[in-house]
């Protein structure tokens, strides 16, 4: 039994002893990492320029911020390629409305700073759309946003009301890289740092760190953009998005109209009609008048066809407001109405997470059911 026992502790620290010279040699057998193709990409060679203006690269803290940037950036490259497949749909309509206001070509690499070319993207602090304007500003630079409609989500507007103010931005700052400062951290705080560190040099002002890296991230963006083959994204053409072609159909309309109306006249369904118009909110065009895009070849009988489809609907019933109280369940309410949860949600905009609290005031249109 001893002979035994001492046979199995014997075979147990061969096999240990095996295992750990055959993880030796794997870890002696391993091949060297090797990351001089991500020190290349990362070297910055030649002058460098945003908007025209010289980018100081021989400076060392400004070469040591702007390779930070790119290597922060190549760190993701799914969200690169996304930029690249996605430039064709958006950056190219941007660079357009840049040159017929005769403004840098290099500000479109502001939209992928803030957005990452997303329409629907968002901020905790309430910023949406490709350029990310809060509402107030949006607003001050003649963008809707109300229960209807969020024009920061359309392209085009939002790129009108970005150009607008940039260029206001340009004007009261001097050069376009305080200008882009200022968009990003706003007037008042670049004009305050300004008069405390005496200087107009964004590469010399000490600013909060997201502003600090703001510009060098939208320079990161030029350089990739522009020459994605040194960085190692090589892109076939049908890699590409296309864009979706549309074309514009003005609509006046004295009743509201469901967006499957629409999408049905324009012989197609409603993802595409929100997709061509990330603007409207929910699923209803209220009273009045609108301009929509729909898919190319549709527009010529979309009037026609959307009188047939709303001669079938019956007018608008009289609708009624309740008032939410201490207890109550959406559910419960559609069912005193004879109405269906998804209607009453539909008619007051209330997302599927959405919950009701005493005092609501909400839309029902009895008799819907």
């Amino acid at each position: 039994m001893r002979d035994l026992l001492q046979w199995a502790v014997a075979v147990v620290l061969a096999t240990a002893l095996m295992a750990v010279e055959a993880g030796a040699q794997a870890v002696t057998a391993a091949p060297a990492l090797d990351f001089s193709a991500l020190i290349q990409a990362a070297r910055i060679r030649g002058p460098l320029d945003f908007c025209g203006g010289p980018v100081p690269i021989e400076d060392p803290d400004v070469r040591e911020r702007m390779e930070r940037e790119i290597l922060t950036v190549l760190a993701d490259p799914h969200q690169v390629i996304l930029w690249i497949k996605r430039s064709r749909q958006y950056l190219t309509p941007i660079e357009e409305t840049l040159r017929k206001h005769r403004l840098p070509d290099d500000l479109k690499y502001v939209s992928i700073a803030e957005s990452a070319l997303r329409p629907h993207a968002g901020s905790p602090k309430g910023a949406m759309g490709f350029w990310q304007f809060i509402e107030s500003t949006g607003r001050k630079y003649g963008l809707r946003v109300d229960s209807e409609k969020d024009e920061r989500r359309n392209l085009a507007t939002s790129t009108d009301a970005a150009i607008a103010y940039l260029r206001e931005l340009r004007g009261l700052f001097g050069s376009w890289t305080l200008a882009v400062a200022a968009y990003n951290m706003g007037e008042n705080g670049l004009r305050s740092d300004i008069r405390q560190q005496n200087t107009r040099d964004y590469y010399r002002l000490y600013l909060p760190l997201e502003t600090q890296r703001y510009v060098f991230r939208i320079l990161t963006a030029k350089l990739i953009l522009k020459n994605p083959e040194a960085y190692g994204f090589r892109l076939e053409p049908e890699d590409i998005y296309p864009p979706v072609a549309s074309e514009p159909v003005a609509l006046e309309t004295d009743r509201e109209i469901s967006l499957l109306a629409v999408a049905q006249a324009a012989e197609t369904h409603v993802k595409l009609i929100k997709d061509l118009n990330p603007d409207i909110r929910g699923y209803r065009l209220m009273p009045g008048p609108h301009r929509l895009q729909v898919p190319k070849g549709s527009a010529g009988r979309f009037h026609q066809r959307l009188s047939g489809l709303m001669s079938q609907v019956p007018e608008k019933r009289e609708e009624m407001v309740y008032v939410v109280k201490e207890g109550d369940t959406l559910s419960e309410i559609a069912e005193r109405h004879r109405v269906s949860v998804a209607d009453v949600r539909a008619w007051n905009r209330l997302d599927p997470k959405q919950t009701i609290r005493p005092g609501m005031r909400l839309i029902i249109l009895p008799g819907s059911n």
